[in-house]
């Protein structure tokens, strides 16, 4: 079975849920030259990192061979962008493509495939360097390429004292490709322990099947869910005496906040994530985080958000509340699909306080007998 995208339910107010944060930022930048050979080194050693985005290298010969010919004849090149993290590390925003094309060729071996590194052979290249590896120059051009400098701009957050200006910078700076959306952009931001984690809980097998695709997703919504999943598990949310949450800022804060945390916590949220994933899977099946039709007429073949996070978030209740049953509960979840109070609450204002409360505790009252607020 694989789950029909074509037409994602996702509400505006969710994914195009824009920060508006009334902290002012005190971020520093200048610029520096950097050398060839000085990149090289630090690439290598790993004080400049690549953002974990699963994003493969993705120029092709021609172009790379380009760049490093633009290198040669001494042309300029556009900058990176580079920011310092609080643990000294310099963390590529944008230019990877460039650092690691620079890299490669220096070294001989072409990430694309593999091979030797050898400029093109295309009339589009310098006769000169035409089929040349870094190793085939003559010691002029390498050490011209060597001591070629390429101008960085480097930032670093002063304050406030977390990562809310470095996700905005990735947000607006980074050009490459695709714009990234928030959770590759946490994905490079929040690196560490839970975002390892969410990594490996996002190939749990049953997982998958309930997602409705079997390989991960190439944009990071699968991993999103699982996150959502945890965000949004804090009960605490739910007596805020606002009228709504930004689910962007709730997730940025949730990462930023556990980022680091020690090992039991970790496995803690494995255990949960794996034991509810398990519970859905035995008793509601393949269809759990599916919705009816408009006319309840057939299930539709959508993965959607708000059923998930109800039935989740209901279900990591009910059994730490030392739930247990035998029955399969998918007639119920049925019946619950048709309540008009739930129907409305996981279709609009999905982010307001009392709408994550009522689709909860609506899952609670109809499959597990329960209510938040009982002990």
């Amino acid at each position: 079975m694989e789950t029909d995208y074509s037409d994602e339910i996702i509400l505006p107010e969710e994914r195009d849920d824009e920060l508006s944060s009334e902290d002012l930022f005190n971020i520093s930048s200048w610029g520096a030259d950097i050398t060839i050979r000085d990149i090289v080194a630090s690439y290598e050693d790993g004080d400049i990192l690549k953002p974990e985005l699963q994003r493969k290298y993705v120029w092709d010969k021609k172009e790379s061979s380009r760049f490093i010919e633009s290198i040669l004849m001494g042309l300029p090149v556009p900058s990176i962008f580079l920011a310092n993290t609080p643990e000294g590390f310099k963390l590529i925003v944008d230019g990877y493509q460039r650092i690691k094309t620079i890299y490669d060729f220096f070294k001989g071996i072409w990430t694309g495939d593999g091979s030797v590194f050898s400029l093109s052979n295309s009339e589009k290249i310098n006769p000169r360097w035409r089929g040349k590896t870094y190793a085939t120059l003559s010691a002029d051009d390498q050490r011209r390429f060597r001591m070629y400098t390429i101008h960085a701009i480097i930032f670093e957050q002063k304050t406030p004292k977390d990562d809310s200006g470095l996700y905005q910078i990735f947000e607006r700076i980074n050009t490459s490709g695709k714009s990234l959306n928030p959770q590759e952009i946490r994905n490079c931001v929040y690196q560490g322990k839970l975002n390892d984690l969410l990594f490996k809980l996002n190939k749990n097998p049953e997982w998958r099947i309930l997602y409705g695709e079997a390989e991960e997703n190439s944009r990071m919504l699968d991993l999103e869910f699982i996150l959502r999943f945890m965000a949004l598990s804090n009960t605490d949310i739910l007596s805020r005496e606002i009228k709504s949450i930004s689910l962007k800022k709730e997730l940025n804060d949730f990462m930023s906040n556990n980022k680091n945390k020690n090992a039991d916590f970790y496995d803690s949220w494995e255990e949960t994530f794996n034991r509810c994933i398990s519970f859905v899977a035995t008793h509601f099946g393949e269809d759990a985080f599916f919705n009816l039709k408009n006319d309840f007429s057939a299930i539709r073949k959508k993965f959607y958000p708000t059923v998930f996070d109800s039935i989740m978030i209901a279900t990591k209740i009910a059994v730490e509340r030392g739930f247990t049953t035998e029955e399969n509960l998918e007639s119920k979840r049925l019946q619950l699909l048709q309540d008009e109070t739930y129907r409305n609450s996981i279709t609009a204002g999905t982010m307001k306080i009392e709408n994550i409360k009522t689709r909860i505790d609506k899952v609670l009252t109809y499959i597990f007998g329960m209510t938040l607020a009982d002990e």
